[in-house]
C-alpha cells in the first residue's frame, strides 16, 4: 500500500493543478488549430506542444536547466531565434511588387498605425486603473498590431520578457485567423465599386534594382534609426542573398534548412513560457483584447490610406489592397485578392497587394525600433 501511495502521490495526476490543466487544454486547443484547421502550423504547432509540455507537472523541462528554458535563454533573451527568422523572411520575399509600385509604401507605413494606438490605449487602461501596464509592457502588446510573429516576440524578449507567452500566442493565432478578421472590416470601409476597382499591370523591375534595394533600405535605417537596424539588417541580408545571384546555396538554406530549424525551437521556446503561473493572469485577457484591437486598427488604416490615395491618384488604387499593409506575408495578400475578386471576378489583385505587404513587414521592423528606442 506505501508502494501504492508513494506511486501516486508522485504522479502528474496528483500533482496536476486546475491552471495547469487549463493550460494543457490550451495547448491542445492551439495543436487542433495548428493541425486540422491548419492556421500557421508551422509555429501553432511547435508553440502548443511546447505549452503541454511546460504544464506537465513535475517536468521542469520549462525551468531550471531544462531544454525549454535553455532553449529560450539562448534564443530569445538574446534575440537570435527572431532576427535570424527574420533572415529567412528576407530570403523568402520578392520586394518586386513594392519596387514596381512605391506608392504602397504608404499603405504598409499606414498600417502600422494599430501599433502606436494600441500603445497609446494600453497606457490609457493603466492610468484609469482598468489595467497595470509598464511603459515598456505597453510598448510590446502594441506591437501586436503589425502582425507579425518575430517581431512581437523579438520586441517583448527586449521589453517585457514576462509576457512573451500572451503576446506570441496573441501575434500568431491573429496571423492565424487573417482570413476571418480583415474581411468583415474591409467590406465596412469600402463600397462594392471600391472593392471592384481594377489596377494598371505592375512594371518590369530590373535585377540591378533589386539587389539595391536591401543596400539602400539598411542604409537608411541603420543611420536614421539604429536600434531598428538588427530586425531590417537580418531581413535586407536574407533578400540580398536571394536576389544578387551569387550564393545561391546560402540563400536556398536560409529559405529551407535554417528558417525550418529556428522555428522548432523558436515555438517550442515559445511554449515555454505558457505555463499556468505565467500565462493565467488578469493582464493576459487585457492582451489578448488589446492585441485584437490593434490588428483590426492596422487593418483599418490601411484600408483608409488606399481610399484617401485612390482618391488623389491618377492610376486607379483598389483600397482593399490597403489592408495587406499588416505584414502577415503572404496571407494578408491573399485575403485582399480574395475579396478583391468576390466583387469583381476578373479582379486580380494579389501582386498589387503584395507591395503594401512587404511594405508592412519593413513598417514593422522600424515601427519596432522605434518602440525599443523611446521604451527601452
Amino acid at each position: 500500500m506505501e508502494l501504492i501511495e508513494q506511486i501516486w502521490l508522485g504522479s502528474g495526476l496528483y500533482q496536476l493543478t486546475l491552471g495547469r490543466f487549463v493550460m494543457i487544454c490550451v495547448g491542445l486547443g492551439l495543436l487542433y488549430l495548428g493541425i486540422v484547421k491548419r492556421f500557421e502550423p508551422l509555429l501553432l504547432v511547435t508553440i502548443g506542444f511546447g505549452g503541454v509540455l511546460s504544464n506537465i507537472p513535475g517536468v521542469e523541462i520549462a525551468t531550471g536547466d531544462g531544454l525549454l528554458h535553455l532553449t529560450y535563454v539562448v534564443g530569445i533573451e538574446t534575440g537570435v531565434f527572431p532576427l535570424v527568422i527574420f533572415m529567412g523572411v528576407g530570403a523568402l520575399t520578392d520586394f518586386g511588387p513594392l519596387l514596381a509600385n512605391p506608392r504602397t509604401l504608404f499603405l504598409g507605413a499606414a498600417a502600422q498605425f494599430g501599433i502606436f494606438a494600441t500603445l497609446l490605449g494600453a497606457l490609457g487602461l493603466t492610468a484609469i486603473g482598468w489595467m497595470d501596464f509598464s511603459v515598456r509592457e505597453a510598448a510590446a502588446i502594441g506591437i501586436i498590431g503589425g502582425a507579425d510573429g518575430p517581431t512581437a516576440i523579438y520586441v517583448a524578449g527586449q521589453l517585457a520578457p514576462n509576457l512573451l507567452g500572451a503576446i506570441a500566442v496573441a501575434a500568431y493565432s491573429y496571423m492565424a485567423l487573417v482570413p476571418l478578421i480583415q474581411p468583415p472590416i474591409i467590406k465596412a470601409l469600402t463600397s462594392e465599386k471600391e472593392r471592384a476597382i481594377e489596377m494598371v499591370q505592375l512594371r518590369h523591375v530590373s535585377q540591378a534594382e533589386r539587389i539595391l534595394f536591401p543596400l539602400v533600405l539598411l542604409l537608411l535605417v541603420a543611420l536614421l534609426l539604429p536600434s531598428a537596424a538588427p530586425l531590417v539588417g537580418m531581413l535586407c541580408f536574407g533578400n540580398l542573398m536571394r536576389e544578387c545571384g551569387v550564393v545561391d546555396r546560402l540563400s536556398e538554406t536560409t529559405q529551407n534548412a535554417l528558417i525550418n530549424i529556428v522555428t522548432i525551437f523558436l515555438g517550442l521556446a515559445v511554449g515555454s513560457k505558457l505555463s499556468a503561473e505565467q500565462f493565467l493572469v488578469p493582464s493576459t485577457l487585457g492582451i489578448l483584447v488589446l492585441g485584437m484591437v490593434a490588428f483590426a486598427i492596422g487593418t483599418a488604416s490601411g484600408v483608409l490610406m488606399g481610399k484617401l490615395m485612390n482618391r488623389l491618384s491618377k492610376n486607379p488604387v483598389n483600397p482593399v489592397i490597403g489592408a495587406a499593409g499588416v505584414s502577415a506575408v503572404p496571407m494578408a495578400a491573399r485575403v485582399a485578392n480574395t475579396v478583391g475578386l468576390e466583387a469583381n471576378p476578373h479582379n486580380i489583385l494579389l501582386m498589387h497587394a503584395m507591395g503594401p505587404n512587404v511594405a508592412g513587414v519593413i513598417g514593422s521592423a522600424v515601427a519596432a525600433g522605434v518602440m525599443i528606442l523611446f521604451a527601452g
